[in-house]
């Protein structure tokens, strides 16, 4: 196997120069996983680069947690993981796994990084948050599992991740170097669960830049014969493929000596370095036990094996409009307090927070004023107020909460308001423990739809019907 196939580089539309990228296709590097674009984008990249590829077929990925639309801005966004973690309804993780294969398929991409199965145990995590189903192990494991089956379904390959558990850390990884001071017992009785009873469905598994000092005080888990080769491999008997979590994150020092650590501790694909053409040139210079490509090449064959079983939909079938993310979040949202009860004809004055992404209030604003509700921005006037909160997880911001100002501004108007309500359209944790004087809505999503349910609920159109999956 030539060594280039080892690599799986990143590729950024509108960063990464295309004429790069096709060179390592036509070196032959294993895959791409792509960062962004919009259909047309992502759809044309996977052609150009299949085209330039020497390879039988070149494996294309992308972390389409939450549908494509987390990354693609003329795609729908999905509900979260965390919403169907509150929907408790398998159906519909399978609807989710489903859809999103279909629509990833039909652009050409074979390989969806998920899903997270790591555990929302912890409220200062700033990286896992609503990407994970539920704080309960068994939730996650029942969810996942229907999710996987979707994708499975849509003819997409799924990676659990991330191995050995992510959810109990507060450091960015993306940053920094979590650290997990727990023993493998502490830990067989906690994160790994959820990995043990899905592991016989995984396509691939991705390996968590975490320190787990207690297993292997040297490496982390991604570069760790400990925590790759002795208990995933050899304890947890897993057979199938092994992938590094981003070679690029701050997390694991040198990239040439942490590709060399990796592929000793039984990864079999190096995935997204930050300078994969230099990566390749120092593989093809380092001898390499034959046994470590021998490995990889035949678990990058039976993926694309897989894969090539399943003739991809047409664009047109996979992005079809359809009603899911409206039934989940009729389903999914969790109240918390008393009714707010909005009349037609009251003007409310609305706050938004934690808005670092610049996502749109206007779907949940439309639906107030079609039921005859005037909402203006909040400059201190009196009345009902209604407190739109959307911190949610971003790799590379190493926290989660509120702005201490923000957090300055929210109490002082909890305080003074006697009618308010607060709506989380991401990260249940962001406000702190719900009031039991106040209306708090949990949507776990800031979906068009979600917002549209959320105003309904607030409007007394519907009852929420959700069920807290986290705790406080």
């Amino acid at each position: 196997m030539n060594k280039s196939r080892l690599v799986h580089p990143g590729f950024w539309f509108g960063k990464t120069p295309l004429e790069e990228a096709l060179k390592l296709a036509k070196r032959g590097v294993g895959g791409f996983c792509l960062y962004g674009g919009t259909k047309e984008e992502v759809a044309a990249f996977t052609a150009a680069a299949r085209a330039a590829s020497p390879l039988d077929y070149l494996l294309i990925s992308a972390d389409y947690e939450d549908g494509l639309g987390r990354w693609l801005p003329d795609a729908p966004l999905l509900p979260s993981n965390m919403a169907l973690g509150a929907a408790q309804d398998e159906k519909l993780a399978f609807e989710k796994g489903l859809l999103t294969a279909r629509q990833a398929r039909s652009l050409g991409v074979d390989w969806v990084f998920a899903p997270v199965v790591d555990l929302a145990s912890n409220p200062l995590n700033p990286i896992v948050n609503t990407r994970s189903f539920s704080a309960n192990s068994a939730d996650i494991i029942r969810l996942a599992r229907a999710f996987m089956k979707g994708l499975r379904q849509g003819g997409a390959l799924n990676s659990l991740k991330h191995f050995p558990g992510h959810g109990d850390t507060t450091t960015d990884s993306h940053l920094g170097l979590p650290v997990i001071r727990r023993s493998l017992a502490q830990l067989q009785q906690s994160d790994l669960i959820p990995f043990q009873a899905l592991l016989p469905e995984a396509d691939s598994v991705m390996i968590g830049h975490l320190s787990l000092p207690l297993i292997d005080e040297q490496k982390p888990a991604s570069l760790s014969k400990e925590i790759i080769g002795s208990l995933l491999r050899e304890k947890m008997h897993f057979k199938g493929c092994v992938v590094t979590d981003a070679l690029l994150m701050k997390a694991i020092g040198d990239e040439k000596q942490a590709a060399l650590d990796a592929l000793a501790a039984g990864a079999d694909i190096l995935l997204v370095p930050q300078d994969p053409a230099g990566l390749i040139d120092f593989l093809e210079q380092t001898q390499l036990p034959q046994s470590y490509l021998n490995r990889s090449e035949q678990a990058q064959d039976a993926l694309c094996s897989q894969v090539q079983q399943v003739i991809p939909p047409t664009l047109q079938d996979a992005f079809n409009p359809n009603d899911f993310t409206l039934r989940t979040a009729q389903k999914a949202i969790v109240q918390t307090g008393p009714d707010f009860a909005l009349q037609p004809g009251e003007t409310v004055y609305y706050l938004e927070v934690g808005n670092t992404t610049n996502i749109s209030a206007k779907p949940f604003l439309d639906t107030l004023e079609k039921h005859a509700i005037k909402a203006l921005p909040f400059q201190n006037q009196e009345g009902p107020v209604i407190v739109l909160c959307f911190r949610r997880y971003q790799a590379f911001e190493g926290s989660i909460g509120l702005q201490k100002e923000e957090m300055l501004l929210l109490k002082r108007v909890l305080k003074t308001s006697p009618r308010c309500a607060c709506i989380l359209f991401a990260s249940p944790w962001a406000l702190g423990k719900p009031s039991e004087t106040h209306t708090t809505l949990f949507t776990f999503s800031p979906a068009p739809e979600f917002q549209q349910t959320a105003a309904e609920i607030l409007l007394g159109l519907r009852k929420s019907q959700g069920k807290l999956p986290v705790s406080f």
